[in-house]
């Protein structure tokens, strides 16, 4: 099951230029503040700024999320639909795991699962 894109992850080169801009244009202050992730909340969407995400995960462009239940069963759906993985999937903390891939036109997606709850 998936709960649609949320997650809207930007490569930047210039972290706290562009967190000055999207702390602007939003209107908001962020959420998460760090060296290597700043992210927004704003009407339930996540936007988060990623420093070098262009080199260090692959991202070409902003890059959608979408937020899913099962990350290994969707993974497997997207790559039996065409897609081929461009980072695995990996834990980026407190149990919340995500993997990038590019669909037959090298558009990049991401598939994200937060932790479960007990």
């Amino acid at each position: 099951m998936t709960a649609g894109i949320q997650t809207i992850l930007i490569p930047v080169k210039d972290l706290a230029g562009a967190k000055a801009l999207w702390t602007a244009v939003l209107g908001e202050q962020p959420i998460a503040d760090s060296a290597y992730y700043v992210g927004f909340k704003v009407a339930g969407q996540d936007i988060g700024l990623v420093p070098n995400g262009d080199t260090t995960q692959g991202m070409t462009g902003p890059t959608p999320f979408v937020h899913v239940d099962d990350i290994k069963a969707t993974l497997q759906t997207a790559l039996d639909g065409g897609a081929q993985i461009v980072q695995d999937v990996r834990d980026v903390g407190g149990g919340r795991l995500v993997v990038s891939v590019k669909d037959a036109d090298g558009n990049i997606f991401g598939l994200l699962q937060d932790p479960k709850q007990a």
